[in-house]
């Protein structure tokens, strides 16, 4: 079992808080100022990570109006897979001042290769990890390419099976990749609630036994925040300046009040599970003496016989505690005892 993986100094992994990627996809809609606006919002939300998309239309795909090729429904329908990539892609030369905005300002950044010559490019600039995208998790060429840089790997798994899955791991293994983590996602832009199933994450972490987490295509938080009471270690949501802003992916994207809502809700979850604990915590201490105990309801003398009708169960919790109540039942009293006192050893009889 990988109890976990490291980028960029950063642990990952059930026993540290949860990993947040703030993907900005093609949510700089062209503007290289609003890619960098978008990696200093993510800082300022807490997120751990800013990603970003290394492609061009001619890496991704062929440029086509053929049937195969058109886009027929969903946010993108009436387009073709070139021209959603053109509209969509982050330009090459913009990766360096990516790369270097986000590093002044202290925040990890990396991107989802999709082609060999995107790797080479990423390695250029030092990337400290890589993360594949759903649709290409059966490139499994492209993973094994990704594995041989010897750096973090992230996998996501929308629309892969099991088999699926075990086989992309089965890649990045052979082609030395030595810390990997796989992400639970669909791939519906965006995704209904109902469709993550979320009991699948521990699940995926038994049969792979890998740090894993959750891609959240849905509209707000509550899925990305309920993964981690169910061991999602790290969680991917697509980031935006502004949802209307009438990008490819703006529509379901987090806004950056939602995303410092992800960033800090989700380290609550996280911090609420802690550990199998049975004792009592600090916040309960000041709260012990008002538990229920036994106190005599009436005047006693030296002894004079407890009966049920002489005892109570009450609030506060400096008597006996209740479950001796049928131990003391027809025993003496040592001493004189006044109305509204608690039940003590010492003054029971044989006790």
């Amino acid at each position: 079992m990988t109890k976990c993986i490291t980028i960029a100094g950063r642990e990952i992994g059930t026993d540290f808080s949860p990993y947040i990627i703030a993907e900005m996809s093609a949510n700089h809609n062209g503007d290289i100022n609003a890619a960098f606006r978008i990696i200093e919002e993510a800082k300022r939300a807490g997120a751990d990570a800013i990603k970003i998309q290394t492609y061009r239309p001619d890496t991704i795909t062929l440029q086509s109006d053929l049937p195969d090729f058109q886009i027929n429904d969903g946010l993108w329908a009436g387009r073709t897979l070139y021209d959603l990539y053109e509209w969509a892609h982050t330009p090459w030369s913009w990766h360096k001042p990516l790369f270097e905005h986000a590093r002044q300002l202290g925040i990890t950044i990396f991107s989802s290769p999709f082609d060999h010559t995107a790797v080479d490019l990423l390695e250029d600039l030092n990337a400290p990890a890589y993360k594949i995208a759903s649709f290409e998790a059966v490139d499994l060429p492209l993973i094994k390419y990704v594995a041989s840089t010897g750096k973090p790997m992230i996998i996501s798994t929308g629309m892969a099976d099991a088999e699926e899955i075990q086989e992309a791991i089965d890649a990045a293994r052979s082609g030395g990749c030595q810390q990997l983590a796989v992400l639970h996602c669909v791939s519906g832009y965006p995704a209904p609630a109902e469709d993550y199933n979320l009991r699948t994450i521990p699940d995926m972490i038994n049969r792979y036994g890998l740090v894993t987490g959750l891609s959240d295509h849905t509209l707000d938080n509550t899925t990305a925040i309920a993964s981690v009471a169910m061991g999602a270690a790290i969680i991917e949501k697509h980031f935006t300046l502004n949802r209307n802003g009438g990008g490819p992916d703006d529509s379901f994207s987090l806004e950056p009040a939602e995303m410092a809502a992800l960033c800090r809700d989700s380290k609550t979850v996280w911090s609420a599970l802690g550990r199998v604990d049975y004792g009592r915590k600090s916040s309960e201490q000041g709260n012990v003496k008002f538990r229920r105990s036994l106190y005599f309801v009436k005047d006693m003398k030296a002894g004079d016989i407890i009966t049920a009708d002489c005892v109570r169960s009450v609030r506060p919790g400096f008597g006996l505690a209740p479950k001796h109540l049928d131990a003391i039942l027809g025993k003496r009293i040592c001493g004189d005892v006044a109305m509204n006192s608690p039940v003590t050893t010492d003054i029971v009889e044989g006790m």
